[in-house]
C-alpha cells in the first residue's frame, strides 16, 4: 500500500493556477456565448471551488512554512542579556529556567532549596525582582523564561493580523514611552537668488507617547493527569493557549480598539481616502479601491510596504470585482513566498475589521508598519494556582502579558467608508 504524502505549497500554488486558469476560460467563454450549457455552468462552479478550497489550504501551509521557519534562539537572544542580568549571570538565568519548568509541572513541593533559591530571581513581589522594572502583579508569580515567552509571542502572531504588518517593538519595562513626532511635508525648499539671504523655515516637532496595558489571558485549567503524563509537552502547549488568549484580545484592541482604558485601534480614527457614493452601503467598486490606493501618498505607497487590510467577507466581495477588460482585481499567487493580491497590492486579512455597513470604515489601504505602532514589554508573569482546583484535581495557570498600540503615522493608511445610506 502507498503512502499518502501531503503536496508541497509549490504543487498547492500549482493546482490553484490550472483551476484559476479553467474559471477565466468558462469566464471568457460566457462573455462571447448568448447561454451556456448546465454541464460548462457546473464546471465553472467546481473550478472557482477548487480556488477556493486550495486557496485555504495554502494560507494553512504557509503558516505552518512561517512558524517552522521561526528560529527561536535568535528570538531569546534579543532579550538574553537582560534576562541573564535579572537572574544573577547566565548559569543562574539557565538553572531558573529549569527550576520554573519543574514549578510549572511538578508545583513548590517538589523543588529542591536550590530551585527554590534560583525562582526567587524572578518572584513577581516588587521586591525580589533583582532587575529594575515594574512588577506585573504581587500575587506570588513567576517570570516566564525567554523560550516560554518567544512560544507565546509566536502564537499570538496566529491571532493577531495586526502583528503581521505593524512596527513592533519590546522594552524592559512598562514606562510610558515618549518619541518626537513631526510633519514636514507642506514645507518646501526654494530657489535662492545670487547675493540673497536664505529664508528660514523652523520644523516643528510633536510628541506621541505609547504605554502598557496589561493584558491576562484568563484562568487556564490543566488536569494533573496531562502534568504528570511525561509525553505531554506542557511548555509547548501553555505557552500556544496563553499566546492565543491574548492574542486575540489584543488583535480587537490593535484595530477597532478606542484609545480610552484600552489601545486605540488602527481603524479607529483612520483618515477616509474614499466614501462610497449612495446606496454603496455593503458593497464596494472597481473605481473606488482605484480612488483609495491613489488618496495614499506616493511616498507610502510605493514604498514596498503598502497593502490591504479588510475583514474575509470584505475581500470576499472584492474578489468578484472586475476591471474594464473584465478581469478580475484578485490574482492568485502561483510563486511559493508571493502572496496573492488585490489590484497588485498584497492584503491582510483581519477578521476584527467592521464587515462592509452603513457608514462603517471596511477597508484599509498603506503602510501599516509606518503607520501603527506596537510595544510588548518582555516580562510576562505566570501565577500557578494548585490548591483552588484541588478537588477537581486540576491545576490553573493564569497569565500576564503588558502591551500598548497606537497610530504612529495616520498620514500612512487610508479608509474606505461605506455611504451612509
Amino acid at each position: 500500500m502507498l503512502e499518502a504524502h501531503m503536496p508541497t505549497l509549490q504543487t498547492l500554488l500549482d493546482q490553484r493556477a490550472g483551476a484559476w486558469d479553467k474559471a477565466q476560460e468558462f469566464q471568457n467563454r460566457a462573455a462571447t456565448e448568448e447561454k451556456m450549457s448546465a454541464e460548462d455552468r457546473a464546471a465553472w462552479d467546481a473550478a472557482l471551488a477548487d480556488v477556493e478550497r486550495l486557496s485555504v489550504d495554502i494560507e494553512r501551509e504557509e503558516r505552518h512554512a512561517r512558524l517552522a521557519a521561526v528560529d527561536y534562539s535568535q528570538v531569546i537572544d534579543a532579550t538574553k542579556e537582560a534576562d541573564d542580568e535579572r537572574h544573577g549571570g547566565e548559569d543562574r538565568a539557565a538553572a531558573y529556567a529549569d527550576a520554573w519548568r519543574t514549578w510549572m509541572r511538578d508545583g513548590a513541593s517538589e523543588l529542591s532549596s536550590q530551585e527554590r533559591t534560583a525562582l526567587r530571581t524572578g518572584w513577581v513581589d516588587g521586591k525580589e525582582l533583582r532587575a529594575q522594572g515594574v512588577a506585573t502583579g504581587a500575587a506570588g508569580g513567576y517570570l516566564v523564561p525567554p523560550a516560554f515567552r518567544a512560544k507565546m509571542v509566536e502564537a499570538q502572531k496566529f491571532f493577531s493580523s495586526m502583528r503581521d504588518v505593524a512596527e513592533v517593538i519590546t522594552t524592559e519595562t512598562g514606562a510610558t514611552l515618549p518619541w518626537p513626532t513631526n510633519d514636514d511635508t507642506a514645507n518646501v525648499g526654494a530657489i535662492l537668488a545670487e547675493n540673497t539671504q536664505v529664508t528660514e523655515q523652523d520644523v516643528t516637532l510633536g510628541q506621541a507617547d505609547i504605554g502598557a496595558y496589561t493584558y491576562t489571558s484568563k484562568l487556564v485549567r490543566v488536569s494533573l493527569q496531562l502534568l504528570n503524563d511525561s509525553a505531554f509537552d506542557m511548555e509547548d502547549w501553555l505557552a500556544r493557549k496563553l499566546g492565543e488568549r491574548i492574542g486575540r484580545a489584543q488583535n480587537a484592541h490593535f484595530t477597532t480598539g478606542t484609545g480610552t482604558n484600552q489601545p486605540e485601534g488602527v481603524q479607529t480614527n483612520a483618515v477616509v481616502g474614499k466614501t462610497g457614493a449612495t446606496g454603496q452601503t455593503t458593497s464596494v467598486t472597481y473605481d473606488d479601491l482605484i480612488d483609495l490606493i491613489h488618496s495614499v501618498d506616493p511616498a507610502y505607497r510605493l514604498g514596498g510596504r503598502a497593502a490591504w487590510m479588510l475583514h474575509d467577507t470584505t475581500l470576499a466581495a472584492a474578489r468578484k470585482l472586475k476591471d474594464g477588460q473584465n478581469r478580475p482585481l484578485w490574482e492568485p499567487s502561483v510563486q511559493v513566498g508571493v502572496p496573492d493580491t488585490l489590484l497588485g497590492y498584497r492584503y491582510s486579512v483581519n477578521q476584527d475589521m467592521p464587515t462592509m455597513a452603513a457608514n462603517a470604515k471596511a477597508i484599509l489601504f498603506g503602510d501599516f508598519f509606518a503607520g501603527y505602532l506596537i510595544r510588548d514589554v518582555q516580562d510576562v508573569q505566570l501565577l500557578r494556582l494548585a490548591e483552588r482546583y484541588a478537588d477537581y484535581l486540576q491545576v490553573g495557570f493564569l497569565s500576564f502579558a503588558r502591551t500598548d498600540g497606537t497610530p504612529q503615522d495616520t498620514a500612512a493608511y487610508k479608509a474606505y467608508r461605506n455611504a451612509a445610506t
